[in-house]
């Protein structure tokens, strides 16, 4: 019944209620010697109906944006009255039009088909009140059919004046609906532009960090047993261990820029840096054994090449973290399609591919290029396959 308006609107729908009451009130003194005023000089008791009337109508208006089911109500009361009295239709039946106007516009769908019925009867039953008002002039056929058409010209009237009003607050329903809707409709696609954002760089940090932090620790443990007998391999293996930390540094900076300051992707990974990725491979001890057939038919996508080194990076790490020292990857760059594999033995306890991100992460990088990947384990082998199509080429 009651709906929340804020304390502007509802003050203005006041002040306008008594404004309007105060310009509509005294036009129908203005009338001259017509029915009205004879009506209102008729004694100080007509005077008040005529008052309480107004009151009630243009009360009902002031709080039909706050309540348009109880103004719509307090309205019929007020025209009830109005009819029961035998007061003509006057100027501040105004208020009426700006009832039905809220019942469309602000009510509840109920209240909204309701205000649309009484729109209609409402008309209807003002041409009806004004053949009854005029009943008085039959005097003949001829006068009976001057008043029946005079009052359905009036009740058309009534009716054409009542609909446009409640049709005007519908046509603003919609309008207001139609915003509501696109600006519901940014905002979702702001949240998902934001989430996709948010997963992009979060599978780019998982990327780098995972890769980096691997190739790290495997070079600190071989280090560490290594400087006891070979101190220059020791030597070797700290250099890859700030070669590789800075890498990440480096990346995990630019990552970070794009976070803070929504800039476009910086520099991707291509094909060119596989041998790099290759080379902390060994460096990690792991001996990738690697074979490319066929080779690429011209220049991949950037978008392939950047998901081909991301999948086998992720791949590798984890050949390098549950691996025996082995991993066998194979490319095959055909002219609609790249297919990878990568298949390593796992030791240890741990299975790989679960609780973590990476194989998620490896999914979604085939799937935003269109193609899928399956990760899986195969006896005491962990197989990685992968299939991303090549646009334009097929």
């Amino acid at each position: 019944m009651i709906r929340p308006v804020s304390r502007t609107w509802l003050v203005l729908d006041i002040v306008g209620a008594i404004v309007g009451f105060a310009v509509t009130a005294p036009l129908s003194f203005l009338a001259g010697t017509n029915e009205l005023s004879v009506w209102i000089h008729s004694g100080p008791i007509a005077v008040t109906i005529y008052v309480v009337v107004g009151v009630i109508l243009w009360g009902a208006a002031a709080i039909s944006r706050l309540s348009p089911a109880l103004a719509l109500g307090i309205a019929w009361i007020g025209a009830v009255i109005q009819m029961g009295a035998g007061l003509p239709p006057s100027a501040y039946n105004i208020a009426i039009l700006l009832i039905l106007f809220a019942t469309s516009a602000w009510g509840s769908r109920r209240v909204l088909w309701i205000g649309g019925v009484s729109a209609l009867g409402g008309g209807v039953l003002g041409g009806i009140y004004f053949a009854l008002i005029w009943s008085g002039l039959l005097t003949d056929a001829s006068s009976t059919l001057r008043v029946a058409t005079s009052a359905a010209l009036i009740g058309s009237v009534f009716v054409l004046a009542m609909v446009m009003s409640w049709g005007t607050g519908l046509l603003w329903r919609v309008v207001v609906k139609g915003r509501e809707t696109q600006v519901a409709k940014a905002q979702a696609e702001a949240v998902a532009a934001e989430e996709q954002e948010r997963v992009r760089i979060a599978r780019d940090m998982h990327d780098i960090v995972a890769h980096s932090l691997a190739v790290v620790i495997a070079q600190a443990d071989g280090a560490r047993y290594a400087a006891a007998v070979q101190p220059e391999l020791a030597q070797e293996a700290l250099g890859t261990i700030a070669q590789t930390a800075r890498g990440a540094l480096s990346d995990v900076r630019m990552l970070l820029t794009q976070l803070r300051h929504r800039q476009g992707d910086g520099p991707q990974p291509t094909l060119a840096d596989l041998e790099t990725l290759f080379a902390q491979v060994r460096h990690a001890g792991v001996e990738p054994r690697i074979t490319v057939d066929p080779m690429p038919p011209g220049e991949p996508p950037a978008a392939i090449q950047l998901a081909v080194y991301r999948i086998l990076q992720e791949a590798l790490t984890n050949a390098i973290r549950h691996g025996d020292g082995a991993v066998d990857v194979h490319l095959a760059w055909l002219l609609d399609r790249v297919d990878i594999q990568v298949r390593n033995t796992v030791t240890g306890e741990r299975v790989v591919g679960q609780g973590g991100h990476g194989v998620i992460g490896m999914r979604e990088r085939a799937q935003l290029v269109g193609g899928n990947l399956q990760a899986e384990h195969q006896g005491a082998q962990f197989v990685v396959r992968a299939t991303l199509p090549i646009g334009g080429r097929a």
